[in-house]
């Protein structure tokens, strides 16, 4: 018998567990099971590194065969289609499961409701709906990729007490958080699929984009650059740590096919996209491009002005902004334009969700409304 309120508690269990896929489980959602007997959790599962195998027959395997009869769990409806493997609807059914309670339906047209049918129809009672702006929110990259063609994009914004991003022209590199936020930024790279920056960050910062944690090492996430003329230095630490960490440079159409050559040359990857009004790479262009190779997570580091742009086009769904105690005190570069603070600030556009110290730095977070 399931005790009062037992459900959502298992549930939330089953989402904090699929988070254990983010950033290695595109291009396949990351989800969590749990089998449940008589309130006691058999078995758990989640999405392993590259999609497959899924968190539901994980979850089933650990469990043999004290899943006849028990509850799954699972943040995401089940699939219906047969891909590189057979559909997790077959497994549950094998496993003699009673009960499948999950939380969202799948937007892809390939399972669409069909996991829900499949499975009442051979007798397993279904309850879907149970924590299902959690499970959205959790899988909002997969949610995108399918529906809108694109990934979910998280921002991150390091400003000064003052809001500043960075000193005046000609400054050196301003240091603004301190070590325990930045092991914080570190670990959002780790769950994420890309690393993007614009390349006035590359410019202005000689930045390397790599996961630096203890024990993090071998999550090495895409790091992209927009780069719209191909000015990416080929001295720069992006350019001799490519043959090691993944790198696309996506330029905007005309760009040199010279300064392309050598920049492959080094193992860089570049790619062509529109350009927008403005000459430079379209940023829903390039997104899109991102999603077309199976990207479900992009971790956004790209300055004021990709900030404004994200934020402006709507394509920032978490906005995460670290800001130190301590002012810049003289002239600088502004973190946050008024029109990107407005949106913000708007309830119809974004919901701060989360505001707490993290060290001596303050994080705040924003979710975008949907």
């Amino acid at each position: 018998m399931i005790q009062p309120g037992a459900d959502k508690r298992f549930m939330a269990a089953a989402i904090a567990l699929g988070r254990r896929g983010l950033g290695l489980s595109a291009p396949n959602p990351a989800v969590g099971a749990l089998v449940v007997k008589d309130d006691i959790i058999l078995a758990r599962g989640w999405t392993k590194p590259g999609g497959r195998p899924h968190a539901e027959t994980e979850a089933l395997r650990a469990a043999g065969e004290a899943a006849r009869g028990a509850t799954l769990y699972v943040t995401l409806e089940p699939c219906s289609h047969h891909g590189v493997t057979p559909p997790c609807t077959d497994a549950i059914i094998a496993a003699k499961i009673a009960r499948v309670v999950y939380a969202v339906d799948d937007p892809d047209p390939r399972v669409g409701g069909e996991g829900d049918q499949i499975l009442t129809a051979a007798g397993v009672k279904v309850t879907k709906g149970l924590l299902a702006e959690e499970a959205l929110r959790a899988n909002l990259g997969h949610m995108l990729r399918v529906s809108g063609q694109r990934p979910m994009v998280t921002l991150k914004l390091a400003l000064t007490a003052d809001l500043h991003a960075a000193g005046s022209l000609h400054d050196p590199r301003l240091v603004i958080t301190g070590a325990p936020a930045n092991g914080y930024v570190h670990i959002q790279r780790s769950m994420h699929d890309a690393i993007m920056v614009g390349i006035e960050t590359i410019l202005a910062d000689d930045s390397l984009l790599t996961v630096r944690l203890p024990g993090l090492e071998a999550r090495r996430p895409l790091r992209v650059v927009l780069d719209s003329d191909l000015r990416l230095p080929l001295g720069s630490r992006l350019v001799a740590t490519a043959k090691t960490h993944p790198t696309l440079v996506i330029a905007g159409e005309g760009a040199s096919e010279e300064a392309a050559h050598r920049l492959r040359a080094e193992k860089l990857e570049v790619a062509m996209a529109p350009r927008d009004g403005a000459g430079r790479v379209d940023l829903r262009a390039a997104l899109e491009a991102l999603a077309t190779r199976g990207l479900t997570r992009v971790f956004s580091e790209g300055g004021p002005r990709i900030a404004a742009a994200l934020i402006g086009q709507g394509l920032a769904d978490d906005v995460m902004i670290l800001t130190s105690a301590k002012p810049l005190g003289r002239e600088g570069v502004l973190g946050l334009a008024p029109p990107s603070a407005a949106a913000l600030a708007d309830p119809d556009r974004y919901h701060c969700v989360e505001t707490r110290a993290i060290g001596a730095d303050r994080l705040t977070r924003y979710e975008r409304a949907i």
